[in-house]
């Protein structure tokens, strides 16, 4: 501590050496965003390498014995379960709800709650826990913490802010923290202010849009810089496409929109289930039956229903093996149902993308397309899955662009995220993390019961905004 007040005391006589106010000040609003984004990215590069060593360390168990499986995944899922469930249990899951539920209470009345979602230890456990899932072979990502990390950072940074300083927004602060962490887990730019804006902001981006551009680029740029430019899956050819192509990106679109929204319903009444559990070895049971059940998955039907499926994207899309079994989708919807719900940490995204896109080679192949076409109705299929889940066509589509760079299939890509929308509509109304923050609202909130948000089918609307708002000088 002493430290940091030896930082904040030097940091203030520089600031107090400026004589141009309206710099000093400009200055001063930007340079916690800054700081934030670098620590964000750098963050974020750590945990994808560890998240990769953890899938290599369960591809090279499969390979020693694959009977291993059945020890492996029941202990590496307790563990998970029980290091969330001691130590931190708002770092369950995916982290995208916990960054939605916070920034709806990010205000005065509930700092103590948004600390509760968005904090140091949250970051620690969020971080163990979904890397020994990975290791046990769930079928997780790490995008969807790397969001809950960075919002958890970029609160903490506003926390640490003396009192001199000029305030600055909390939920702007955590907005921004939320898409400079999807920019740098994924190295997609356009689909971290994509999704800020259509996902999670309620107040007008004006008010913050070059605090939230400059965070996602610098919070990029470090990823980018230590992990080199890299594309998250590549190029894959999507030449020659046919002229009746989009018949088959709306085919596949209300297929995916369809089995993701079922899906999520799926995981919602699970978690009812299990909220009625009393006893910790209930849940320990229940973590141990489902890694049971992943674990003969990959046994005895198939070694791509374990992990996160980057691996099974990228073979679909840079092979000429653009076959899967047509039981696939089924067996990467089931492992991913059953890794989430165990009520450890790890996100949807990228499981949602590998299953969005084995069902799009399925169709395909059954359609008997050429390769590029193939990969056209991949892409659709990772769109429109995704989409069927957080109900974010747009960003969905721009994710996909940016991890390909396929700027020809733009309008394709688009055409695939809005029939998926709405065909999810017929589902159910809102989306999977709609349902999930107003869970962890009610949690936060129960112990006084006029605060108590509406029941998960009727998500609330936002409390009105008691924060500051940071100024247009620096947004």
């Amino acid at each position: 501590m002493a430290v940091i007040g030896g930082i904040r005391r030097e940091l203030k006589k520089a600031f107090d050496g400026i004589r141009n106010e309206k710099l000093r000040n400009n200055l001063l609003q930007a340079l916690p965003f800054w700081v934030a984004s670098l620590l964000t990215g750098l963050v974020a590069v750590a945990y994808t390498r560890l998240f990769a060593l953890a899938e290599r360390g369960t591809a090279y168990i499969m390979h020693l014995h694959l009977w291993l499986l059945f020890i492996l995944c029941p202990v590496c899922f307790i563990i998970a379960w029980w290091l969330v469930d001691r130590f931190a249990p708002y770092a369950r899951g995916s982290g995208i709800p916990q960054v939605m539920a916070a920034i709806e209470l990010a205000t005065p009345r509930h700092n103590e709650k948004v600390r509760k979602l968005l904090n140091l230890r949250v970051l620690l456990i969020k971080v163990s826990s979904s890397l020994v899932m990975a290791l046990g072979g769930g079928i997780i990502g790490r995008e969807g913490p790397t969001i809950q990390i960075a919002g958890a950072i970029f609160r903490r940074v506003n926390e640490w802010l003396p009192s001199w300083w000029p305030r600055i927004s909390k939920r702007n602060m955590i907005m921004t923290g939320a898409a400079a962490g999807l920019a740098a887990a994924f190295n997609t730019p356009l689909g971290g202010i994509v999704f800020a804006v259509e996902e999670l902001t309620k107040t007008h981006i004006s008010y913050f849009k070059t605090a939230l551009f400059t965070a996602v680029i610098i919070a990029g740029l470090t990823a980018q810089g230590l992990l080199g430019p890299y594309l998250y899956l590549g190029y894959p050819d999507v030449s020659h496409l046919s002229g009746s192509i989009f018949v088959g990106v709306a085919f596949v679109a209300i297929l995916s929109g369809l089995a993701s929204s079922i899906m999520a319903r799926c995981m919602l009444g699970i978690f009812r289930w299990r909220s009625s559990f009393r006893l910790n070895r209930q849940h320990v049971l229940y973590a141990a039956a489902c890694a049971l059940l992943i674990a003969s998955l990959g046994y005895f039907v198939h070694e791509q229903a374990l992990g996160s499926g980057k691996q099974l994207m990228t073979t679909i899309l840079f092979t000429h093996d653009k076959q899967v079994p047509w039981y696939l989708p089924l067996l990467r919807m089931t492992g991913n149902v059953f890794s989430f719900t165990t009520g450890a940490a790890g996100g949807v995204f990228a499981p949602a993308l590998s299953t969005g896109a084995s069902l799009g080679a399925l169709i395909a192949q059954s359609m008997h397309l050429s390769e590029s076409n193939t990969n056209l109705l991949v892409l659709s299929g990772m769109v429109g899955f995704l989409t069927g889940l957080t109900r974010t066509p747009f960003t969905s589509a721009i994710l996909v662009l940016e991890m390909t760079d396929r700027h020809n299939v733009i309008f394709h890509l688009m055409l695939a995220g809005m029939v998926a929308s709405l065909v999810a509509m017929l589902v159910d109304k809102h989306s999977f993390y709609d349902h999930l923050k107003v869970q962890y609202m009610h949690d936060l909130l129960k112990e006084n019961p006029a605060q108590t948000p509406p029941a998960a089918q009727t998500p609330p609307a936002p409390p009105p905004a008691a924060d500051p708002v940071s100024p247009p000088s620096v947004g």
